[in-house]
Parts: C-alpha cells; sequence; structure tokens
C-alpha cells in the first residue's frame, strides 16, 4: 500500500456512459455527469443510479453553487470510439458530436430537474496593453465562443472559475483558456489567454492560489490570486502565469481535486501510452510542485482503468477519494491519509 492510499480501490458503480464531476453530497450519495449519456446522475452509497436531469451536448464537470444548485460545465458532446476488451467495452470520446452546436455553462434546479443555460460565449477579456504595460479589460470582437468548458470550481465569495478545453476536428485544435463567470448568468470574462487544452482547476485552500494542467503539454500551472476573480501580477510573466512542475513520460491529465494540506491529485491517463489495456492513477502533487506520488487504480479481475477522468473527497471524516473512471464508466472510491479540502459550497 502506498503512503497516501489507505485501502483497496471499490468499485461503487458501473455502466455509466463516460463519467465525469464528481460531487458528494451531504447524503452520502455522489453526483456526476455522464457526458456519453448526456445526463446527470446521482449515485446511493449503495451504488443505485438515478437520473437527475438529462442535459443536451456533453455535460462535462460539475460542482454545486452558492445557491445550492448545480452548475455544469457542457464541453457540446463528442463523437464515441467503443474498445472493445475482454471483460469491458471502453468508450473513448474523440472530436465533435454531429449533433455539436458550441459549449455552454449550465444551470440544474436538484428539485424541478430544470436545465438552464448561463454563458455561451464571452464578450469581454484581460488583455496587457503593451503601450502601458496595464492589464485591462477589453471587448472581445467578435465575441469568443464557449468551444468545449470542462471543469469548474467556486470561490467563496460565488464567483465561477471555469476551463474551455476546447474542441478538434483531426487536424486542427481550439485554443482557449479560463473564465471567470458570476453564478447567476450576469457577467463573464476572459481571464488567462492563449492556452493549450486546458482542464481540470482548483484553488488552494485559502483561495489565494487558482491552478489548471494542460492535458497535452503536461504543464501544471497556477497563478496568484490578489482578490476574488483577480490575477495579480508576476514580475516574470505577462499574464501572470507560473509553472508548478511539467510532467515527463506519455502520461496524460484530466481533472483535479486539492487535499486540506494544499496538494493536488491529478487524474492521469495512459501512463504507458496508448495502451487501453493499462491503468491509469492519481498524480499527487505538492504545492511546491513536488511530486508526492503517483497512486495506480488498480481493479484487478481483469478490468482497466485507463482513462480516469476527476476526483472528489468525501465520507464522514472527507478522507474517501471518489475517481470517476470516463472510458471504463464506473464511479470507484479508495480510502486517503489526507482529507480532502472542503469546498467552497456543498449539497
Amino acid at each position: 500500500m502506498s503512503s497516501l492510499l489507505c485501502s483497496n480501490f471499490e468499485i461503487v458503480c458501473d455502466q455509466l456512459g463516460y463519467p465525469e464531476g464528481p460531487v458528494y453530497m451531504q447524503d452520502g450519495s455522489v453526483l456526476l455527469v455522464e457526458i456519453k449519456n448526456q445526463q446527470l446522475t446521482r449515485v446511493s452509497p449503495q451504488g443505485d443510479k438515478t437520473l437527475v436531469a438529462k442535459i443536451a451536448g456533453g455535460p462535462n464537470g460539475a460542482a454545486i453553487g452558492p445557491d445550492g444548485q448545480v452548475y455544469v460545465c457542457n464541453s457540446g458532446g463528442f463523437e464515441w470510439l467503443p474498445v472493445p476488451l475482454p471483460k469491458q467495452t471502453l468508450f473513448i470520446g474523440t472530436g465533435k458530436s454531429p449533433e455539436y452546436k458550441g459549449g455552454s455553462i449550465d444551470k440544474v434546479n436538484l428539485a424541478t430537474a430544470k436545465v438552464e443555460t448561463l454563458y455561451t460565449s464571452c464578450h469581454t477579456g484581460r488583455r496587457l496593453n503593451m503601450t502601458k504595460m496595464q492589464w485591462q479589460d477589453q471587448p472581445l470582437t467578435p465575441e469568443f465562443a464557449l468551444r468545449g468548458p470542462d471543469d469548474l470550481v467556486f470561490d467563496s465569495k460565488g464567483g465561477l472559475w471555469f476551463t474551455d478545453w476546447g474542441k478538434d476536428d483531426g487536424r486542427a485544435r481550439d485554443i482557449t483558456g479560463i473564465y471567470y463567470a458570476a453564478a447567476d448568468g450576469t457577467s463573464i470574462k476572459q481571464m488567462v489567454f492563449p492556452l493549450n487544452a486546458p482542464n481540470g482547476i482548483a484553488l488552494s485552500p485559502d483561495g489565494k492560489r487558482l491552478y489548471t494542467v494542460e492535458t497535452y503539454t503536461r504543464r501544471l500551472l497556477y497563478w496568484e490570486l490578489s482578490a476574488p476573480g483577480e490575477i495579480a501580477p508576476n514580475p516574470n510573466s505577462l499574464d501572470g502565469t507560473y509553472l508548478l512542475t511539467g510532467f515527463e513520460g506519455q502520461a496524460i491529465y484530466d481533472s483535479m481535486a486539492v487535499d486540506e494540506m494544499g496538494n493536488l491529485y491529478l487524474a492521469t491517463m495512459l501512463p504507458q501510452g496508448n495502451n487501453p489495456c493499462s491503468n491509469g492513477g492519481i498524480t499527487v502533487v505538492s504545492p511546491e510542485g513536488e511530486v508526492l506520488e503517483y497512486i495506480e487504480i488498480n481493479l484487478g479481475e481483469g478490468l482497466y482503468a485507463p482513462l480516469p477522468s476527476n476526483i472528489c473527497f468525501g465520507g464522514e471524516d472527507n478522507k474517501t477519494a471518489y475517481i470517476t473512471l470516463g472510458a471504463s464508466g464506473m464511479l470507484v472510491k479508495a480510502q486517503m491519509k489526507n482529507a480532502g479540502l472542503t469546498l467552497a459550497f456543498n449539497g
């Protein structure tokens, strides 16, 4: 057993349609989105699945907002490639769904299952005025359409940070960024641009540092925040970016969570390269950029977890890690040594 993992991995439920965005609820259930099945699902502690709401497009990430409702990053959907293995069939999302109409930020009312679209584009961006060497809000002309929102996190004031992972057509890929938006749908600003496939997003325990990881460049980045929704200058970069660490090897990276000590837990895909009969895992990185541990997700019994997609913490002591295994269609859990960070809002 590793130093940070305190139990074996246990399958909570399976036969999910590329699960993502797990959210632990106070009643012990886990909310998650199923990108392939286009829905928000509740999983009971016993593993029973209940449809909460259908969400057209591609619900890709979820978080509880200041009003107690579920906010969803909607990537617009993918095409799905089945990969049959002896004991399971993996599903891998590629490109854009034939029904793709763009990305969005949606809100789901848990009581009524009503889905409301808050944002589909952004018309204001934080840009550096090279003449004055000052950051200014500038109009984006034409507006930037949201292409593939991926993951989101709320700060203590109820502001919403989210990444746009973008889309590709097989030969060209979007250049995207990070956004900050009001939960009531009234304002949105592009805060960081350009980035290459920014994926997971998280805040430090004190709320003064914002993290993301770029899937394919394997760069773990952060920005110091001077106030909610405000990026502090960095004398060594034009846009305030700091490089926390870069990862070697063949793995690519998805979403993340933070523990109460400020360590980052990154969903790590395909560390052996493009081999579906392999296991991904969780890479744990300290706030100083030291890789503390790599935890392989080993399910045994000839089952594989090559593409873990996201992680959240829950349980009575907040030390149970719930991990969505995207391509494998599973939600698994395991006990960790450290408790997860309590988010600004929860269900």
